[in-house]
């Protein structure tokens, strides 16, 4: 594991290295850091490769901290949608740290309830498979 204190402490190839190795230490995972790799994955790659890549490390995290069954189909799918129409609208920011100062929005905790009711969220199927916003944004 890191001896980080934060995702900021890392990295951005080191961020993505460790995560996907299962080595990050579970607390530096935070709602940021899961923002910070959806923009790192969308830098590298089209929104389906980012989409697929985001789901492939977040279940195999979850699988090897011991937090199976915490994945979030819906939640991942529409927070990576509002980051890739940032980076399309208004570029990457010159890194990270542009980027969110750009859009500190993106770390808002209740952004997603502009688009979903908080029911629809908490739904099995929102968690297995991608649900489509209900409410006007």
């Amino acid at each position: 594991m890191t001896t980080a204190k934060s995702h900021t402490d890392l990295e951005d190839e080191g961020l993505v290295t460790q995560l996907e190795a299962g080595t990050l230490a579970p607390a530096l995972f935070n709602h940021e850091a899961h923002i910070r790799i959806g923009y790192l994955y969308l830098c590298d790659g089209n929104f389906t490769s980012a989409l697929d890549r985001m789901r492939q490390s977040l279940t195999n995290f979850t699988i090897i901290v011991g937090a199976e069954g915490k994945y979030h189909e819906t939640i991942t799918a529409a927070y990576l949608a509002l980051i890739n129409e940032h980076l399309q609208k208004d570029g990457d920011g010159g890194g990270w740290p542009g980027f969110i100062a750009q859009h500190p929005d993106l770390l808002a905790s209740d952004l997603l309830s502009r688009y979903y009711d908080s029911d629809i969220l908490k739904s099995d199927l929102a968690r297995s498979t991608f649900v489509l916003p209900k409410l006007a944004a």
